[in-house]
């Protein structure tokens, strides 16, 4: 029998931005693979095997590349009985199961969500974000992370964030290689072998402004469920105020180490205050979540 919904408050926002961002990406991705086709006619079935493996690839083994490249190490009830708890307490009021807990060893405050489904979801936080938050404002922190897990958006951005990382790679490979570099001018194959870096660029900085607008926008949605769900919008807004302001305090190396996983993390971490991420951001500003967590506590009060 498949499993009743969660307790978390349902988004048809972020249900419909999902589900446009899958299609304008899908879209996108047959595009390519017409180009690359239609460039390389001799070799399509290498191109077929190398792109549809990569998207398996990317689907089956992404959240445990990234769980692994954060550091994450799962950890039992009895070696974490604190984060255990709190995980069991969440699980209990949105009537979800309990997805694998891990811990992280960075002093960099912060915590994530990994996995295509609940079944194979893990929740993360760091020892950087356990030492600093009271048990309220973790437990803000982690019903955040599992909204996520319950509205199925960190699969979503998986699947979408691989056409911009394989666009990206043979971006790379034209510009390093040259693509035909020995092409006659005038030769309509060697034209299309020309195009191939020229539009991998534009498919990729596509796939990247859809990322981050449906990344920013599911950051707002995770907030407004685990404040509806905690019944505790002000622990959510002391946690995102002191992990945001923690952040200035933590060694520019291992912001550096983080940057890469921000799309994962609850609060982004930047080496700078310069840093490009502001610019192409993958989560609103800290004003914009405060001010939502205040309306929503105003609501709840009334």
């Amino acid at each position: 029998m498949p499993r009743a919904r969660s307790r978390y408050a349902p988004d048809r926002g972020l249900t419909g931005r999902m589900v446009t961002t899958m299609f304008l990406i899908g879209l996108l991705y047959v595009v390519f693979v017409g180009v690359l086709l239609a460039a390389l006619q001799g070799s399509w079935p290498i191109i077929l095997v190398i792109t549809g493996g990569l998207f398996i690839a990317q689907f089956w083994f992404s959240d445990r590349i990234a769980a692994y490249g954060m550091g994450a190490r799962e950890v039992t009830p009895e070696q974490a009985p604190e984060l255990h708890g709190t995980i069991d307490r969440i699980c209990a009021l949105a009537d979800m199961a309990k997805p694998k807990v891990a811990i992280a060893e960075s002093d960099v405050p912060n915590a994530f969500a990994t996995g295509r489904s609940e079944k194979t979801a893990l929740v993360c936080a760091t020892t950087g974000l356990l030492r600093r938050l009271e048990p309220q404002e973790l437990e803000g922190v982690l019903a955040h992370e599992m909204s996520h897990v319950a509205h199925r958006d960190v699969a979503v951005m998986t699947i979408a964030s691989f056409l911009g990382v394989l666009a990206g790679i043979i971006t790379r490979i034209a510009l390093w290689g040259g693509f035909a570099r020995s092409r006659p001018g005038n030769d309509p194959a060697g034209i299309l072998l020309l195009l191939i870096p020229l539009i991998s660029a534009v498919v990729y900085a596509i796939s990247f402004l859809l990322t981050r607008l449906l990344s920013r926008y599911r950051e707002l949605s995770a907030d407004r469920a685990a404040a509806l769900l905690t019944g505790r919008p002000s622990s959510l807004a002391s946690a995102l105020t002191k992990v945001s302001g923690q952040m200035a305090r933590i060694p520019t190396e291992d912001l550096r180490k983080a940057e890469p996983y921000n799309a994962f993390y609850f609060v982004p971490a930047f080496s700078s205050k310069e840093s490009l991420g502001r610019l192409f951001s993958s989560h609103p500003t800290l004003e914009q979540r405060l001010d939502q967590l205040s309306r929503i506590s105003t609501d709840l009060s009334r």
